[in-house]
C-alpha cells in the first residue's frame, strides 16, 4: 500500500511538472504586429492610422488555457500616411506624446472557444489613465514557422473604447465620436 502511494505521489508530481512545462513565452514580432485605430469624421469618412513602434510578451499555457500579455506602444510613431494629421495626433489635443510617449495593454485573462484564445482580457493605460478592455479575437492561431523554425502565436483582435474614458476629449463638442475601434494584428515568437 505504501508503495503504491510513493509511486501515485511520483506520477502527480510528474504530471503536474509535464502541465507546467505547456507555458511558454512568446516574443511580440513587431513585423507581424499592428496596432491600428479607426474614428468616424463626421460621418462621411474613417480615419485612420497606426503605430510602428511596438514591444511585448505573451506567456500562454495552451493546456492549462491561460496566458498573460503585457505590450507597450510607442505613441510617437502614430503614421496616419499624413505628416501633418501625425504632428496633430502627437500633440497635447490627443496622444500629447511629449507627456505620454506609450501606451501599455496588460491582460492576465485569456478567454478560450475549444483550443483557440476568443477573448483577452486586460486594462490599458492611455494618457496617464488606466481603463478595463476586452479584446475580441476575430481569429487565433499557433504554427510552426518554416522560416523561423519556432512556434509562431497570433491572431486578429478587436475593442471599441470610449477614448473620453482616458481624458481624450478633442472634438467631440464638434461631433466627433467618443468611441474608437481598435484593431490589433499580433504574431509572437515562442522564445
Amino acid at each position: 500500500m505504501r508503495k503504491s502511494l510513493v509511486a501515485l505521489a511520483a506520477v502527480a508530481t510528474l504530471a503536474a511538472g509535464a502541465v507546467q512545462a505547456e507555458s511558454a513565452t512568446y516574443m511580440v514580432e513587431p513585423t507581424h504586429t499592428f496596432a491600428t485605430f479607426e474614428i468616424s469624421h463626421f460621418g462621411a469618412s474613417v480615419n485612420r492610422a497606426r503605430f510602428d513602434k511596438k514591444t511585448g510578451t505573451v506567456q500562454l499555457d495552451k493546456a492549462a488555457k491561460t496566458g498573460k500579455v503585457e505590450v507597450t506602444i510607442d505613441t510617437t510613431s502614430v503614421n496616419s500616411g499624413t505628416a501633418a494629421f501625425d504632428k496633430h495626433l502627437q500633440s497635447p489635443d490627443l496622444f500629447d506624446t511629449a507627456k505620454y510617449p506609450t501606451l501599455k495593454f496588460v491582460s492576465d485573462k485569456f478567454v478560450f472557444n475549444g483550443d483557440k484564445v476568443s477573448e483577452v482580457t486586460g486594462s490599458l493605460t492611455l494618457l496617464g489613465k488606466t481603463q478595463p478592455v476586452t479584446l475580441k479575437a476575430n481569429q487565433f492561431n499557433c504554427y510552426q514557422s518554416p522560416m523561423l523554425k519556432r512556434e509562431v502565436c497570433g491572431g486578429d483582435f478587436e475593442a471599441t473604447i470610449d477614448r473620453t474614458a482616458f481624458g481624450m476629449n478633442y472634438g467631440v463638442d464638434w461631433g466627433f465620436p467618443k468611441n474608437v475601434r481598435l484593431v490589433i494584428q499580433v504574431e509572437a515568437v515562442k522564445q
